[in-house]
């Protein structure tokens, strides 16, 4: 039974970490990131500022690579840019935007599924 309730907290504090900690990382990474003023507010007026969906993304991320299910990471991705896509096809500038910010949440999310996953593994 002990080894459930570990493996239960260290599923949690592994989606908890990659939501949270990730809602502060990926605006730093966008930050340095972004050149010019005036691109960076035309990239928020075409996608807004996209919290929930970050945060969701994160958390699928690091659910599905939590539960042994890499794979997963596939589908979050393609379903997030599919919803983009009309956005991103008529704003280029939007589209480097998108794509650092999608590309450090993901990092961020799989490397705390990887490391909670081997935490689940040794446990």
């Amino acid at each position: 039974m002990n080894e459930v309730l570990a493996g239960v907290l260290v599923a949690v504090a592994a989606l908890a970490v990659s939501v949270a900690a990730g809602s502060w990382l990926v605006p730093l990474v966008l930050r340095h990131a972004e050149s010019e003023v005036q691109a960076r507010a035309e990239a928020l007026a075409v996608l807004g500022n996209g919290t929930w969906i970050g945060l969701l993304e994160r958390f699928a991320i690091t659910g599905t690579v939590l539960a042994g299910y890499p794979e997963g990471v596939a589908v979050v991705v393609a379903v997030k840019a599919l919803g983009r896509l009309p956005e991103l096809r008529e704003h280029p500038v939007a589209g480097e935007r998108f794509v650092v910010g999608s590309l450090a949440s993901l990092v961020w999310a799989a490397s705390l599924g990887l490391a909670g996953h081997a935490l689940l593994v040794s446990l």
